[in-house]
């Protein structure tokens, strides 16, 4: 096999993680607004995760057997790892859904799962360009991964003193607060990974 099929064959492992990604994230928009069978929603999840982490062990695999990449090694081995940091993040919000017994969404919490979506399906875009070493339009992905970024920190914020003002259940204030800080940690790696493909794009332009 050609040095030139070994690199498409890590470019095409780094599509499917962030497809993974973006699955995973829609399964997770919905199960916040149909809110119901929690438990079935979080063990779709929890198989989109279980598939991401062997994807994620193939690009490693690879990596080691491999002696000459197309991308730097450092930046190969970060970008499978914080992808897959993304998905451990949705996979931690959907798990405590069903795990916390909530009865009810919060309209706060269905928003910044719809935002954590369109930021994971830019990452899936920009991902794609890696392939075609396309990097000025991954850089302008990676542009708008970071205002939504942004966007969720704002909402993260906002949601956070509506919980602490309006919520009289200390409990609940806990149990949505933590679901509030994986969504907007998913949303910190969403940001981490773009900031890795910009640091490719300057390499490799």
């Amino acid at each position: 096999m050609g040095v030139f099929s070994k690199d498409r064959e890590f470019f095409e492992l780094f599509e499917k993680v962030a497809a993974n990604i973006s699955e995973a994230a829609t399964v997770l928009v919905a199960a916040m607004e149909h809110f119901t069978n929690l438990d079935s929603w979080a063990r779709e999840i929890h198989e989109l995760e279980e598939d991401g982490d062997m994807l994620t062990h193939d690009i490693i695999r690879r990596l080691i057997k491999t002696s000459i990449t197309p991308l730097d090694r450092e930046d190969i081995h970060a970008l499978a790892s914080t992808l897959d940091d993304i998905l451990d993040c949705i996979w931690g919000t959907a798990e405590r859904l069903p795990l916390f017994r909530l009865q009810e969404p919060t309209k706060e919490a269905v928003s910044m799962s719809k935002v954590l979506l369109t930021t994971v399906e830019l990452v899936h875009k920009a991902v794609t360009k890696l392939k075609e070493k396309n990097y000025p339009q991954m850089q302008e992905y990676c542009v708008e991964i970071n205002k939504l970024e942004n966007r969720l920190d704002r909402e993260f914020r906002d949601a956070l003193g509506r919980l602490f003002d309006e919520v009289s259940d200390p409990v609940l204030v806990i149990k949505w607060k933590e679901i509030y800080e994986h969504l907007e940690d998913a949303s910190d790696k969403c940001e981490d990974v773009a900031d890795i493909l910009e640091s490719i794009a300057i390499k490799n332009a």
